[in-house]
């Protein structure tokens, strides 16, 4: 828990017509972050913590993102090891690609390709488990892992490979129908969910709470 004795964390939610974020603010705000919602680019730099929310299609959050310079925040501000939590499509369109609607083009900061799940129904719909891999920061103190998703399209295969040199990103996983995807994945200033946190009751609270405690 933030410690309610030190300033707020501020925390700019990049308000780029992804959807109805309103209640990513509000969980934010309660995770402990002062949470301004803007397209600001300066503002979009200058904050402690970027949030990159995304609900729709993948072209559609990418078009929107690039009209702010949203791949060029991300990118500034990863360089600099500023944080950046990408949520649902949020989390997608880090990727170099999707193949919903056409191949469409990603920000590129991992490689790999979001594809159509396989599974018999879709979308995933509802609270499904989370496989969290260990020494998680993201998951930290967070009882039970079911998360609330909304989504036909994941990253089915991580394809980041790593030197040895620098610390691997922790990829933790869920299983649809027998379809394995990638769930959430920290590395390092940047974490990403497929899942909604905000709409994830107590245990997407402690998620965002962990987030806003790294400010």
């Amino acid at each position: 828990m933030s410690d309610s004795s030190q300033p707020r964390p501020s925390v700019v939610l990049l308000d780029y017509g992804a959807g109805n974020i309103r209640s990513a603010s509000r969980a934010l705000e309660r995770a402990g972050a002062q949470v301004e919602l803007t397209v600001d680019p300066q503002r979009a730099l200058a904050t402690d913590g970027l949030v990159v929310p995304g609900v729709g299609a993948f072209a559609a959050c990418m078009s929107g993102l690039e009209r702010v310079k949203g791949p060029r925040i991300i990118g500034q501000r990863l360089a600099g090891g500023r944080p950046v939590l990408g949520i649902c499509v949020g989390m997608q369109v880090l990727f170099e690609a999707s193949e919903e609607g056409g191949d469409a083009h990603g920000c590129g900061q991992w490689p790999g390709t979001v594809e159509r799940l396989k599974a018999p129904v879709l979308p995933h719909m509802g609270w499904n488990t989370v496989s969290v891999d260990p020494g998680s920061a993201m998951f930290a103190g967070v009882a039970e892992e079911y998360f609330y998703f909304v989504h036909s399209f994941g990253v089915r295969a991580w394809e980041l490979e790593t030197d040895g040199l620098t610390r691997a990103p922790l990829v933790h996983w869920a299983d649809y129908a027998g379809e394995r995807f990638v769930a959430a994945v920290e590395n390092g200033p940047l974490w990403a969910t497929q899942f909604h946190p905000e709409k994830s009751g107590e245990a997407g609270a402690r998620l965002l709470r962990n987030w806003v405690d790294t400010l």
